[in-house]
């Protein structure tokens, strides 16, 4: 957990095993878990096959969106760092030729956003 430790400090980083017991069913037979974070009440889980971003829902956060992003449909991503005022660094994701991002997080400082592009930089150009 080495570099999600850099990336979030221990308050963010995601056990693997946690990970794999809360949301091992929806995984293939085939599919890993390599890391994954915590950002708010959003989960995002690097497996060795996609992206999944798990959002939690309503007030008591029991209903969940999972969203699933095979590394190969990733067709560009980028960031944008926090500025002095503005204290929000942004992600964003697009799928294939669709001219708006699919994903857009917003992260606060204590994320290093360099290093999650970093790690979707690995996973997607392989």
């Amino acid at each position: 957990m080495g570099i999600f430790n850099s990336i979030l400090g221990n308050a963010g980083a995601v056990n693997k095993e946690n990970l794999q017991r809360e949301y091992g069913r929806i995984l293939t037979a085939e599919e890993q878990i390599e890391t994954g974070f915590k950002l708010f009440r959003d989960t995002f889980i690097f497996t060795n096959k996609r992206l999944v971003l798990v959002d939690k829902q309503g007030l008591t956060g029991r209903k969940s969106e999972y969203l699933s992003l095979p590394y190969k449909s990733i067709s560009r991503f980028s960031i944008e760092t926090a500025g002095t005022f503005d204290l929000d660094a942004e992600l964003k994701i697009w799928i294939s030729s669709d001219p708006q991002p699919a994903v857009s997080k917003k992260f606060n400082k204590s994320v290093d956003v360099y290093e999650v592009q970093k790690l979707l930089a690995g996973f997607v150009l392989g």
